[in-house]
């Protein structure tokens, strides 16, 4: 069965957790989207450039931050992560690494705790669901940066294209903008997340409505923090001269299918992709390079895992040895200005004590 057939019988249970990344160039819409998507000030916007620093480089952050949703009588943890400063460098190949090294750290995390004998019953999986990527409005086509991006982070999570600001386009450039990228995705063989189904073995439902989803991408979304009046209702909208964009009409904004796809109707298939394909690819690529570094085929998948496990407590005592060494010449630092204390503490005494008795000797001689 394929994994969007199985979407159906997968609801998410109570207190699922769910993680979206989201990236894109400053000035995409990033904030002010992840903000309407769990309807509070999530993230913060940016400050404008102090002009006397704008010739700096930040370089790439990645901040997570959790936040309990509700979705239809359904706790979802999510969490956020963010990637501010991300395309804002001339060479942007270290916010590339950036990000595939956070992505391939939490599958670390999770191929450690499954190796091991006893289990953290506290531990949490932070492994990325789905990452949203915000492609700039420019009406043009994808460029490399874009090209470059999506095609190396989608071997690690499961990419969804989409199209920040879109009411600065009109429909007819937005539709032609929608059509440009889709052919360079399809050019470029960049496996993003297409809403995958089985016209064999899946529902009539299941097939439409992973249809029309696939037929929407890249999403065109518009974001408002603010409601407006319209017609004596309060809509989230953004108000221009030539009229209202509103953000949950499907005729101006794709952004309450993607939110629906994403907290709900595909959210079980995002994690199923998640650590059945991309989580096991990564799992078998990482052991093969283990086997094939110590030039030894003959291990059981079992000794696979704890050879990972090993990896994982070698790297953790390297570290803790690097901290005890830290530790140890700090506390020689700190032995030796306690010696050299005693030695001056020592010397002022006998100092005290020749004063002392020269003031006595003139004393006695007064």
């Amino acid at each position: 069965m394929s994994f969007a057939g199985r979407r159906r019988g997968n609801k998410a249970k109570k207190g699922v957790q769910f993680t979206v990344m989201v990236v894109g160039t400053s000035g995409t819409g990033r904030t002010t989207f992840v903000n309407t998507l769990c309807e509070s000030e999530v993230l913060s916007h940016k400050i404008c450039d102090d002009p006397a620093s704008a010739h700096t480089e930040e370089g790439i952050r990645i901040k997570p931050v959790t936040i309990d949703l509700d979705e239809d009588g359904v706790r979802i943890a999510l969490t956020i992560v963010d990637t501010p400063g991300f395309g804002e460098n001339i060479n942007n190949e270290f916010a590339f690494q950036e990000i595939v090294g956070y992505l391939e750290r939490q599958y670390d995390d999770i191929l450690a705790e499954e190796s091991r004998i006893k289990r953290n019953p506290r531990f949490r999986d932070n492994r990325v669901h789905a990452l949203l990527y915000f492609i700039p409005p420019t009406g043009h086509a994808l460029r490399e940066m874009d090209i470059e991006l999506m095609r190396r982070l989608s071997p690690r999570v499961n990419v969804i294209p989409v199209i920040g600001k879109a009411d600065t386009l009109t429909p007819s450039e937005l539709k032609g903008f929608k059509k440009r990228i889709m052919q360079d995705i399809e050019h470029y063989d960049i496996p993003v997340y297409n809403f995958p189904y089985d016209v064999e073995e899946d529902d009539e439902e299941t097939i439409q409505d992973n249809s029309e989803l696939r037929a929407m991408m890249p999403f065109a979304v518009i974001g408002s923090e603010e409601e407006v009046d319209l017609d004596g209702q309060l809509v989230r909208a953004r108000i221009y001269p030539w009229g209202v964009a509103e953000v949950d009409n499907p005729k101006h904004s794709d952004f309450s299918r993607l939110r629906s796809a994403l907290l709900n109707s595909h959210l079980a298939d995002l994690k199923s992709l998640t650590h059945d394909v991309l989580y096991e690819t990564y799992r078998t690529e990482k052991l093969s390079r283990t086997v094939h570094t110590e030039h030894d085929s003959s291990l059981l998948p079992e000794e696979l895992a704890t050879q990972g496990v090993r990896l994982k407590e070698e790297q953790l005592r390297k570290e803790e040895e690097k901290l005890r060494e830290s530790e140890l010449r700090m506390q020689r630092q700190i032995n030796e200005k306690k010696q050299e204390l005693l030695a001056k503490e020592e010397s002022l005494r006998n100092l005290e004590s020749r004063l002392a008795a020269q003031g006595s000797q003139s004393e006695f001689r007064d």
